[in-house]
């Protein structure tokens, strides 16, 4: 329990925290993008409107659909370098937990022999 501890006291938090809003912005954008809804080209041809407007349209819409992708690709890329700096701490903090548990491994025999031949 005490190293999970250790882990959240070294993880960044101030970067996680300011990185925040932008993460909530960038999925507010995305959800918008995915649940909105896209025209139907037998319903416009229903109403009367131009192939070459549909067509348009539905140009107009790939072109959004192509940037909200690289918005979304860009805040997977960011999520993704923030979880590689989070593994990274987490292994450091590995590291440091092993020296710290050997070292006082070592001090707890040194101790022991001490009380016991001293």
């Amino acid at each position: 329990m005490a190293a999970w501890l250790t882990v959240l006291a070294n993880v960044p938090w101030s970067e996680v925290i300011k990185n925040a809003p932008k993460v909530v912005d960038s999925s507010k954008k995305f959800w918008n993008a995915v649940t909105k809804k896209t025209p139907d080209i037998s319903d416009a041809q229903k109403h009367g409107i131009p192939q070459s407007q549909v067509i348009a349209s539905l140009e107009a819409e790939v072109s959004d659909l192509q940037a909200q992708m690289l918005e979304s690709s860009k805040l997977i890329k960011e999520l993704a370098e923030q979880n590689t700096q989070l593994i990274n701490r987490i292994e450091t903090n590995r590291v440091y937990m092993l020296r710290l548990s050997a070292a006082t491994g070592a001090i707890a025999v040194i101790f022991g022999l001490i009380l016991a031949f001293g």
